[in-house]
């Protein structure tokens, strides 16, 4: 079996990466690193939580031992989808190089420019950013990408999913074509490919598991919801959560559940919250000192369950998390085995239950098509317990569940809105009538709510008689007017005699 000591790092990484506390490679580093440390690019395929990101970051501070950073220069480039991954790399970063006096900066949004600039200005031989912020600085005249021997784009679909492609594209047009490139990714789509394509040059492809595969560690289970009313989907799925949180008990020492959109996760957490659970959440729309300070309770073991958008789906190395709620069915297939890559690591054992409504039926079997297989099936604990899902339309909601009051139902007419419940009552009435006197009922209905008999076509005579003249405007008044009709005033009268 190959140890980290058969892959001619550096002694003093190899020291630090010892006294971390691992000794045997996972198979994508024991394939990668050599090739890395030949000076080769790197096409790396495995499945999240497999340890991608020591695989270029140990071969990475072995080269750059020898050499020094110039001011505003990086000598590598690390890119990440999100901030959080990118946060993750720099602490790898930090542990790795610890005995060396190898520099790093940090580019990701949420934090102040000048801060970073400083950095920048100093000088580092590892850059770990976001591509929004590196071209942000780029742009500003405070970076140069000329001095860049090693080049890292992890999570590469990720990059795909969040539209970041062009932006991967300008980046890697900047960098010098003799740098060595390092290409993670868990999935490989046709767009991804015809990046490496373009930019890689004969790259060394390293596989170590079948493409979008989970790890065998975890235990996977869908679980049906199916709600009385379609409007009741979420709380029926917020019951059925809570059911099962409590169903696992002390197994699950901490949870990350996710949901499709930011709404429902401020949402959901809301609900644990009220029902005692602990639990906080973390989305994209939070301050960045939010997001890092819910994280690190979240890895100290003081936050149970951790509710989240598909910003924490990829690439957070968080060891010991023992479940994966999905609540909402990921809208890619892909982001499934993102998520559930979340526990189940390092070859610890896992649990990732999804639950599904029967809306979502094309996800799951997109998800299925994509793992080649079907999901296990496993038991709602409501239906359990109250033996039918045909009760659960007694059920209360509680408050964020409760389904809005029906509206008044608008009318056609004035007269119908004016007297909303004339007509009820007249149905009532003539329900109660018996069938023979129905007829007469209906020949003494008002006008309002008869049809308007047609007019019988007018004869030749009638068409022939003289038809009254229309009256003209101003017939109407009252009285002969009073003006210089046949009144005419004296003093017109009187004879004008010129001198």
């Amino acid at each position: 079996m190959t140890k980290f000591s058969d892959l001619s790092l550096d002694p003093k990484v190899l020291k630090a990466v010892i006294e971390a506390g691992y000794e045997t490679p996972t198979p994508i580093q024991a394939q990668a690193i050599p090739y890395a440390l030949e000076g080769r690019d790197v096409l790396g395929i495995a499945q999240t939580g497999t340890g991608k990101t020591a695989s270029f970051t140990l071969p990475m501070i072995t080269r750059l031992g020898r050499g020094r950073a110039r001011a505003r220069m990086p000598r590598s480039l690390v890119l990440a989808p999100t901030r959080e991954l990118a946060a993750q790399v720099a602490e790898n970063f930090d542990i790795y190089a610890k005995y060396t006096k190898l520099t790093k900066a940090l580019l990701i949004g949420g934090v102040a420019f000048g801060e970073q600039d400083k950095l920048i200005d100093r000088g580092v031989d590892v850059l770990i950013a976001t591509p929004g912020r590196l071209l942000d600085h780029f742009e500003r005249g405070k970076l140069l990408l000329t001095g860049v021997e090693v080049m890292v784009v992890d999570e590469a679909d990720r990059m795909l999913d969040m539209g970041f492609i062009p932006d991967i594209e300008r980046i890697f047009k900047l960098t010098p074509f003799t740098r060595q490139t390092f290409f993670y990714s868990a999935t490989m789509p046709p767009e991804i490919e015809r990046l490496t394509n373009t930019f890689l040059q004969a790259p060394a492809r390293v596989e170590v598991a079948r493409q979008a595969t989970a790890s065998e560690t975890i235990e996977q289970a869908l679980i049906t919801v199916t709600p009385p009313r379609r409007d009741r989907a979420a709380s029926e799925k917020r019951k059925c959560l809570r059911a099962l949180i409590e169903a696992e008990g002390d197994k699950l020492t901490n949870a990350i559940v996710f949901c499709n959109r930011k709404v429902e996760v401020d949402v959901l957490t809301k609900s644990l919250r009220k029902h005692k659970v602990d639990a906080a959440a973390i989305h994209g729309d939070l301050d960045q000192s939010v997001r890092t300070r819910t994280l690190e309770g979240f890895r100290n073991g003081e936050l149970r369950i951790l509710v989240a958008s598909d910003v924490a789906a990829r690439g957070l190395d968080v060891p010991s998390v023992s479940h994966v709620f999905n609540f909402d069915v990921p809208t890619h297939p892909e982001d499934y085995v993102h998520r559930i890559g979340r526990t189940g690591r390092a070859g610890r054992d896992g649990k990732a239950l999804t639950l599904a409504t029967p809306a979502d039926d094309k996800l799951v079997a997109a998800v299925e098509a994509l793992l080649r297989k079907p999901l296990p099936r496993g038991e709602n604990p409501v239906e359990a317990a109250t033996g039918a899902s045909s009760d659960k339309s007694a059920s209360t909601p509680d408050s964020v569940d409760a389904a809005p009051e029906a509206k008044p139902r608008r009318t056609r007419s004035r007269k119908s809105a004016a007297k909303p419940d004339s007509a009820p009552a007249a149905r009532q009435s003539a329900a109660a009538q018996p069938e023979a006197t129905q007829p007469e009922a209906a020949e003494a209905a008002t006008p309002e709510t008869t049809v308007a008999e047609a007019p019988a076509p007018a004869t030749a005579e009638e068409r022939k008689a003289p038809q009254p003249q229309r009256r003209k405007r101003g017939d109407d008044r009252k009285g002969a007017v009073v003006g210089m009709g046949d009144h005419v005033p004296d003093f017109l009268m009187r004879e004008f005699r010129a001198n």
